[in-house]
């Protein structure tokens, strides 16, 4: 305890390791947040984007913090369901088994940019005779503009944007502009303001009914940003935290102390068994990992777990195993090594009591600066088309940022949030690993 102590105390008498310990905290605090609030299938299910999951969300959409910067307000997602607002939807009975349903969904509009989309969901219960819809559009100065009418069937989706009966209505101007534009102004701006949707609809049969979603797809959405594919890059970010901190962490451990272990027993027991270690050692050191781990990942499977697994494999008889060995020659040598064999100590004993720990101090060091090197393995197999089908994590998003031409398209967020992750990550362990390194290696530290 006293050791531990001391060397805490140390630790944080530098501050690099204060700050890299922060950042892995933090990392840790986010890692958790992601398991507890969304399990990993939801995650998978969000990120493999099915039908009609994403339906709310705009595609390429920047962050919704980005306002915070711009003089000029661009148009945040806004989403309006009679379902979850039951003040919106009022019903009249006419007699004879007619009902009217009103469904009025009013809301204020105050960008200067126009949305990307404009598109009404409308869901109807009934048993043989189908209910019919009219729509009507009403804007800040009082106009009222036809949307159409419409016979429904048990789901309907009116995407405006793309109706060019309503296009020719407005001057030939698409929904989303010509709905929302200023009509005194031969140049389209936007006129602020409250807006409302008005929905009349007429149910035939007791019991029938009618609900509807009103979806204004804005520029901006979240606080990552939206995807081609509408999805939150929130959940990728989230979830590339665990999966990034547990696979480098995992594969960490089992290169570093299979190394160690498998380096102190070949100096203990020396001859064939030293010999036939330092062998695959220099078979190992010259065969080229990448180019196996691509064919692997384009012939076998893309799995990340046999992927990391191979790599650890790899990895173990890796360069360190010859430095180890050093260590272990010298303390092979050591009188407390004698002393062990005077009172009969078995060979293992000797090699996890004796041997190992003297050899943990270079260890620790070496092993959290080798976790971000597995995390940043893993962005370089997904870069190149090899991640994960499965898994939501930071490489996987460059990859598919990179698939789609983020970055000539201007939508430079989508390729800035995962690398500012592996980048903070990359920091934070190899900071407090140098720092450690100077810590526990007498020679850094002037002793």
């Amino acid at each position: 305890m006293t050791w531990l102590r001391s060397n805490i105390k140390l630790l944080t008498g530098y501050p690099s390791a204060v700050i890299g310990l922060v950042i892995i905290f933090l990392l840790v605090a986010l890692a958790i947040y992601a398991v507890v609030t969304m399990p990993l299938q939801e995650a998978i299910t969000l990120w493999r984007a099915g039908e009609g999951i994403w339906q709310d969300t705009p595609r390429n959409a920047a962050p919704a913090w980005l306002n915070l910067f711009r003089r000029e307000k661009l148009p945040v997602t806004q989403v309006f369901d009679s379902t979850q607002l039951p003040e919106a939807k009022t019903r009249q009975d006419l007699g004879g088994g007619l009902t009217e349903i009103r469904i009025v969904f009013p809301f204020e509009f105050n960008y200067d940019g126009f949305p990307q989309e404009i598109n009404i969901f409308t869901t109807a219960t009934f048993r043989q005779s189908r209910p019919n819809l009219n729509m009507t559009w009403i804007t800040p100065d009082g106009r009222e503009i036809p949307l159409g009418n419409a016979t429904l069937r048990a789901t309907e989706s009116f995407r405006l944007s793309q109706d060019t009966r309503l296009t020719r209505r407005l001057g030939g101007r698409s929904a989303e502009i010509g709905l929302f534009a200023d009509p005194n102004l031969s140049t389209p701006r936007v006129l602020k303001g409250t807006y409302q949707l008005v929905l009349e609809g007429l149910v035939f049969e007791e019991g029938a009914d009618i609900d509807a979603k009103l979806v204004v797809y804005g520029q901006l959405h979240g606080l990552a940003g939206t995807d081609h594919l509408r999805r939150d890059l929130m959940v990728s970010l989230l979830w590339g935290t665990p999966i990034a901190l547990a696979m480098g962490f995992v594969a960490a451990v089992g290169a570093t102390v299979s190394t160690m272990v498998i380096a102190a027993i070949g100096t203990w027991y020396g001859g064939w068994i030293d010999g036939l270690i330092r062998r695959i050692t220099e078979v190992n050191l010259i065969l080229p990992i990448l180019p196996i781990l691509i064919m692997i990942g384009t012939l076998y499977s893309r799995s990340l777990a046999v992927i990391m697994g191979l790599f650890v494999l790899l990895s173990i008889f890796s360069g360190g195993i010859l430095t180890y060995r050093a260590l272990f020659l010298q303390i092979k040598e050591a009188p407390y090594i004698e002393g062990a064999r005077s009172y009969s100590a078995s060979n293992m004993r000797i090699v996890f009591r004796y041997m190992v720990p003297r050899v943990l101090p270079v260890l620790i060091p070496q092993f959290v600066t080798l976790i971000p090197s597995f995390v940043f393995l893993e962005a370089n197999l997904a870069v190149l088309g090899l991640g994960d089908p499965l898994l939501p994590t930071w490489g996987k998003v460059l990859w598919e940022a990179e698939a789609n031409g983020a970055l000539f398209n201007g939508h430079y967020y989508w390729v800035l949030a995962p690398s500012v992750m592996l980048l903070i990550t990359g920091l934070g362990f190899s900071m407090l690993g140098f720092t450690l390194d100077r810590i526990f290696n007498p020679r850094l530290r002037g002793l």
